[in-house]
C-alpha cells in the first residue's frame, strides 16, 4: 500500500498464498472471499471500507485469482487505510490490465483459429450460458459442426456444460476480455 511504510508495501505478494480457501476450483464462497481480502489487510493493520469491500468482492465474482490480483492492485492503489471506494475506482483499470495480460490473455492465445471463432462468438452472445444452437448461429453454421470444436474447448478448460446444451465460460469476465481483445 502507499502510505509510507515500507514493510506494509512489500506485504500483499507473500500473504495472499496463505489463505486457504475451500479446496475447490470454481468461486469461493462469499465469507471465503471475503476473509480472502480481508484477513492478509488487517494482519498489517489495513482495513476496508464497506463500499470498498462491496466493489472488490462484486468485481472478483469469488474467483480466488481474481481475488489476489483485485487485492495487489487495490493494496498498491491506496495511499492510506481504510481502502475506500475511490481506491477501487482507480485500482480497476490495473486490475482489468494486468488480469487481461497475465491470465485471460494467456488463455486464449493458447487456441486454435476455429477455438478462437468460437469463443468470439460466445462472447458477442454475453457472459452466458449460452444454447449451442445460439453459437452456431452467430458462426453462420450448423449446431453440429461445431461439436468438435466445443469439445476441445471444454477440454481445454475454457468452456464447461452447466445443462445439455448450454455453454458457458469457465472464468468470469472472459467474454468481456473478449470483447476488449476484439477492438
Amino acid at each position: 500500500m502507499s502510505i509510507g511504510l515500507a514493510t506494509v508495501r512489500r506485504g500483499w505478494s507473500p500473504r495472499r498464498t496463505r489463505f486457504k480457501g475451500p479446496g475447490k476450483s470454481g468461486p469461493l464462497s462469499p465469507d471465503d472471499a471475503r476473509s480472502a481480502l480481508v484477513v492478509p489487510a488487517q494482519s498489517q493493520g489495513v482495513e476496508f471500507d464497506e463500499d470498498a469491500l462491496a466493489v472488490a468482492l462484486a468485481e472478483a465474482h469469488g474467483y480466488p485469482y481474481f481475488l489476489q490480483e483485485g487485492g495487489s492492485q487495490l493494496w498498491n492503489t491506496a495511499e492510506s487505510s481504510p481502502i475506500t471506494a475511490e481506491d477501487a475506482r482507480r485500482a480497476k483499470p490495473k486490475i482489468t490490465e494486468h488480469l487481461d495480460r497475465n491470465f485471460l490473455r494467456m488463455r486464449f492465445d493458447s487456441l486454435t483459429p476455429k477455438e478462437k471463432e468460437y469463443l468470439w462468438a460466445m462472447a458477442r452472445l454475453g457472459p452466458g450460458p449460452h444454447r449451442s444452437g445460439d453459437i452456431a448461429a452467430q458462426l453462420g453454421v450448423r449446431v453440429e459442426s461445431v461439436a468438435p470444436r466445443r469439445g476441445a474447448l471444454i477440454a481445454k478448460g475454457m468452456i464447461y456444460s452447466p445443462g445439455h446444451g448450454d455453454t458457458a465460460f469457465t472464468v468470469p469476465l472472459f467474454d468481456e476480455f473478449m470483447n476488449r481483445a476484439r477492438q
